[in-house]
């Protein structure tokens, strides 16, 4: 055969066919592909329930989606309830303990999920029995073990912790709260403070209240017929109780009239991330959806053809990507546009982005680049529709939102038949610059001014994680940064008490994504370190330091130290780090007050003889270092000190977080053992 083409090839250069090819015009369009969606089949319940069935059988396999179509829910002061109440429906019911759920669910190789609007579930369909019966109990049943809520909080509250410290999920947070205000489910902002006031009573009543058959679709997907979906939803599902699900309706969105400028500061950044979004009037399937999401596409939907990338990437070198995202919603939709860029380019890279986002109302899309994203649609689409369950999504869309029966098997006529000014009409409904909420989360007081000519008025806000308001770093003039240090020793001990501890023990308990660690931490004056981290009984890793020299032990093997690694170590081993702050080498520097946590505090930048910076917060009122941010070669390390007790007359910190990059590590300290005679061997090891 090889020969066949390689004779076939020659024949047409030689007889120069090839040659006559023009490739100066590139072809034009074909027409829209014509595609065929499969069928599917729809029937109700007498409880209400309303169960579509798709027949695929090309593999003995099932899959049930139980959807909710409820109102979203405002959370108040318990916000948080009911992600929860979806996350731990199948943690017991009242015949079922958890294990014994997951030990069945495994045992059939099947797949058992829930969520605040719904439950998934996938087996062989040899298993189907089984899979619904569980699936079943866990609808019918759930009894939301307060064990099992316990653990649920703790997560979610470690979770909040890691995200203080990533910029997205900031601009994220204040971005809701700013589109939707905080009185709406889609502005609200999950804290800590809400999590302390969920109890199981919060779970119980949204599954009771919402979880109706009248209220839900059962889209079945599989080797299976209509007769027997009709079979196994009666079965299953016909028992389930009918009752009126109350209705919301939130519509008092904040409306800006020029744009709303916004910034939080992150510590440490060495990068802004920006973002520019605003409310649209867009629910799905919508006359425009399409043609808007054309649009959108070519401003910067996600390829590397998009103007975005192009703009801020390709020819500024500002970020790695910069993307835009049109979303549509029942109730109100929105647009952003977002990227992460340096600091020092942050209004340079808003500027582009509001210079793309008018470009599209001014210019008309070329026709090749218009031809070019809408194939990347089409090809998208196509894709798609290989997947029994698009097909299910389809039926399930057009039903909840009152599509066109045809609406997705003529989708791909009415890409083809966007046009640039289309594309344009589209830029100047649904693309407000002069409206927007313009954000920047970075180090916010090299941002601030910079930020402020984006406002007509010069008005810049601060904002914190959950969107609450703050003020920058109030200048003050009535203390010094070393009188803070010294309130601090004070508020710890006093100076003469601190040097009297000759060597710190201390035990503690490290939870890492859900694995615990337990970690022993030796100290002795002036500066020797040790410090164990075990998974039960076995060191899993070991550093040490003996004054002047460190060493670091893991399973990738042992390290010697050196550099910077080695002086981070050296002034990190000191058992107090303030008692140094005061000599010679050491700056300290009072940035003002800021809000950490609703607590007033100090803000200090401390360099040290090695150059290396970081910052400290130091309560207003108690003396006590509540927040410190420094720099490590993982990225920056946000340390938070909580819980201070009195052990043999000094105050130390009972809870600490620890945030890296994306891992956060929550940190129980069980014991304190001061002045026990430690021994110089302990650090030579």
């Amino acid at each position: 055969m090889r020969h066949v083409i390689s004779t076939l090839l020659l024949c047409l250069f030689t007889t120069g066919l090839m040659a006559q090819l023009d490739r100066s015009t590139p072809p034009e369009a074909a027409p829209a592909p014509q595609i065929n969606i499969g069928e599917y089949k729809k029937f109700t319940l007498k409880n209400g329930l309303r169960v579509f069935v798709v027949e695929d059988h090309k593999l003995p396999m099932v899959a049930y989606s139980l959807t909710l179509d409820v109102d979203p829910v405002f959370e108040g002061d318990a916000a948080g309830y009911v992600s929860l109440a979806g996350d731990l429906m199948r943690s017991g019911t009242t015949t079922r303990k958890k294990a014994e759920i997951d030990e069945s669910i495994d045992f059939i190789g099947a797949t058992l999920s829930t969520y605040s609007k719904g439950i998934y579930g996938r087996s062989l369909k040899k298993h189907n029995e089984t899979l619904l019966t569980l699936m079943a109990d866990v609808l019918l049943n759930p009894t939301f073990p307060q064990e099992e809520l316990e653990k649920s909080l703790k997560q979610m509250e470690t979770g909040i912790q890691a995200q203080k410290n990533e910029p997205a999920a900031i601009a994220n947070n204040i971005a809701s709260v700013l589109r939707y205000g905080q009185a709406d489910p889609y502005g609200e902002v999950v804290s800590e403070e809400h999590l302390a006031n969920i109890t199981t009573d919060h779970l119980k009543t949204y599954h009771k209240t919402y979880f109706r058959p009248n209220a839900a679709y059962l889209v079945i997907v599989g080797d299976i017929n209509l007769k027997e979906a009709k079979k196994q939803a009666k079965k299953y599902f016909g028992k389930w109780e009918k009752a009126a699900v109350p209705n919301h309706q939130y519509t008092n969105w904040p409306a800006y009239q020029a744009p709303k400028v916004a910034i939080a500061n992150r510590d440490g950044a060495n990068q802004s991330t920006i973002m520019v979004t605003h409310t649209i009037p867009m629910t799905p399937g919508h006359p425009n959806a399409i043609k808007a999401s054309v649009m959108n596409q070519v401003l910067g939907g996600g390829s590397f053809n998009t103007r975005l990338f192009q703009n801020l990437r390709e020819d500024k070198a500002y970020t790695y990507g910069a993307y835009s995202r049109l979303s549509s919603d029942k109730r109100i939709g929105y647009f952003s546009a977002s990227a992460q860029v340096r600091t020092s380019v942050t209004d340079s890279a808003v500027n582009e982005i509001l210079y793309e986002m008018e470009r599209m109302q001014t210019e008309l899309v070329p026709a090749d680049d218009l031809e070019l994203i809408k194939n990347m649609m089409t090809g998208s689409f196509s894709r798609s529709l290989e997947d029994p369950q698009t097909i299910a999504n389809f039926a399930l869309n057009i039903e909840r939102y009152n599509l066109p029966a045809d609406y997705y098997r003529t989708y791909l006529e009415k890409v083809a038949a966007v046009s640039a000014e289309d594309v344009m009409a589209m830029a100047k409904e649904y693309l407000k610059p002069e409206q927007a909420i313009i954000l920047a989360v970075g180090e916010a007081d090299k941002i601030e001014e910079v930020m402020r000519g984006f406002s007509p008025a010069g008005e810049v806000t601060r904002y914190d994680f959950y969107g609450n308001k703050v003020s920058g770093a109030v200048e003050v003039t009535d203390v010094t940064a070393e009188e803070i240090i010294q309130r601090y020793i004070n508020a710890i001990g006093g100076l003469e008490a601190i040097q009297d501890i000759e060597d710190v023990t201390t035990s503690a308990t490290a939870s890492i994504q859900g694995m615990e660690f337990n970690m022993v931490t030796k100290q002795k004056a002036p500066n020797k370190l040790l410090v164990e981290t075990m998974m039960g009984h076995n060191v899993v890793s070991k550093q040490v330091f003996n004054g002047e020299k460190g060493k670091v032990t893991s399973p990738m093997g042992e390290q010697e130290l050196e550099g910077e690694m080695l002086e981070q170590m050296k002034e990190g081993s000191v058992i107090i780090a303030e008692t140094n702050f005061l000599n010679e080498g050491f700056t300290i520097e009072l940035q003002g007050v800021e809000t950490i946590d609703n607590r007033e505090c100090y803000k200090l930048i401390v360099t040290r003889p090695s150059g290396n910076e970081s910052t400290a917060y130091y309560g207003v009122a108690d003396g006590l270092k509540y927040r410190e941010v420094s720099s490590t070669p993982q990225g920056n390390m946000v340390t938070n000190m909580k819980a201070y007790e009195e052990v043999d007359g000094y105050m130390f910190p009972k809870a600490i977080s620890q945030s890296v990059g994306p891992q956060t590590f929550e940190v129980t300290i069980n014991s304190i053992e001061i002045n026990t005679g430690l021994g110089d061997e302990l650090f030579e090891e």
